[in-house]
């Protein structure tokens, strides 16, 4: 639903080091984002000015931290000016309807890799006098969740192949790339060699930091104590729900889903994914709601 994350870019990895998880606190732009990836596409990509100042404001935005992090995303060709029924708006770049889609297999379709899957390898030379392109490539590759075996070979799990070569092509760096499907068929344990491979505890940290901020919201959703349907609870779903998908929509990105057998005896990833799946089921439709009677007052729909 989203663009690739914007992370932090990794520094050259030596060799046997896992990639460094990139750490980032959501921002005003995010936010934007998430918006557009939930209600603008379903709205010809575009949402009113004033919606979206509407919806910023449920958030806690004020309305001058909208107007300067939409400026920034219109200098990265994110978003565009429009007019919409005669009302100013702003609309996805409709390049960018490939890459949402993608975040939506991402996000809402996940999967997880079995022990006996076949692993995808990714090796790339690139000539001295392109070396600015190694720094891009270990980059993307550590955003999509690769895993480094040398500085020149990444790792991930075979099902990965589409989303990174999709990214790659758009990236125009496909040719300096070969990808190869394997087993591993060194003696040893691949458990250990999946901890050197990969920063597993930076990215576990990343999911206790989500279940500690979103496991209290899951249990006021829950029926016992949800609130009345209505106006009040819908605003209120619309607001979790934003905020839960904009700390949610990196993680399934850096996280390429290894396998369980791979993983540290109780994997804070598997309950982070049971708490997002449960509020998504929960808090999707009332705040889908909220939006449209926001869309509704300016003549839109979601």
């Amino acid at each position: 639903m989203d663009p690739a994350p914007a992370l932090d870019a990794q520094p050259d990895a030596a060799p046997d080091a896992a990639p460094a998880v990139p750490r980032q606190t959501p921002r005003h732009q995010q936010l934007i984002v998430t918006i557009y990836g939930l209600y603008g596409r379903a709205n010809g990509g575009a949402l009113p000015v004033s919606v979206l100042i509407s919806m910023l404001d449920d958030l806690g935005v004020e309305s001058s931290g909208v107007r300067s992090s939409v400026s920034r995303l219109k200098r990265r060709g994110v978003l565009e000016s429009v007019r919409q029924g005669g009302v100013a708006a702003y609309r996805l770049a409709p390049n960018l309807e490939d890459v949402f889609q993608e975040g939506d297999r991402r996000i809402f379709s996940p999967r997880r890799a079995t022990a006996a899957d076949r692993w995808l390898l990714i090796a790339f030379s690139v000539p001295e006098s392109q070396r600015h392109l190694r720094h891009q490539l270990r980059s993307m590759l550590t955003r999509m969740g690769f895993g480094s075996v040398t500085p020149g070979l990444w790792i991930a799990p075979g099902n990965t192949y589409e989303d990174i070569s999709h990214q790659l092509e758009r990236a125009g760096l496909t040719e300096y790339v070969e990808f190869f499907k394997a087993e591993h068929l060194t003696a040893g344990d691949v458990k250990d060699k999946v901890s050197r491979w990969w920063d597993l505890p930076a990215l576990e940290s990343l999911y206790a930091e989500f279940i500690e901020r979103f496991a209290p919201v899951l249990e006021r959703w829950e029926p016992a104590g949800a609130p009345e349907p209505g106006p009040d609870a819908d605003r209120a779903a619309f607001a979790d729900y934003v905020q839960l998908l904009t700390q949610w929509r990196r993680l399934p990105y850096l996280d390429p889903g290894l396998p369980e057998e791979f993983l540290p005896p109780g994997w804070r990833g598997l309950t982070a994914e049971r708490i997002f799946a449960e509020l998504h089921r929960l808090l999707n439709g009332p705040a889908r709601q909220h939006a449209e009677r926001l869309l509704g007052a300016t003549g839109g729909s979601a």
